[in-house]
């Protein structure tokens, strides 16, 4: 089975509290297997979602915006 990385830039996450809140929404949609977040101190960190299927920009920032942060940038 074949899966699909999608690469976002969120604002205002500053902790690993900010971490588990943004993956538990992210993990809680289908076909999610891996959340990494990349904690920048800048305060626009990298999270990299893999699934089992292509994610939406609405589904994603949707989740993210239920954890109290925002997308500002989708990657390729």
């Amino acid at each position: 089975m074949s899966t699909v990385s999608t690469t976002v830039d969120v604002s205002g996450m500053t902790c690993g509290h900010c971490v588990s809140s943004v993956s538990e929404e992210l993990e809680a949609l289908d076909g999610v297997e891996k959340v990494d977040v990349d904690l920048n101190s800048g305060g626009i960190s990298t999270v990299t979602i893999t699934s089992a299927r292509a994610l939406s920009p609405s589904e994603i920032g949707e989740a993210i915006a239920e954890a109290g942060y925002l997308v500002v940038a989708n990657e390729a």
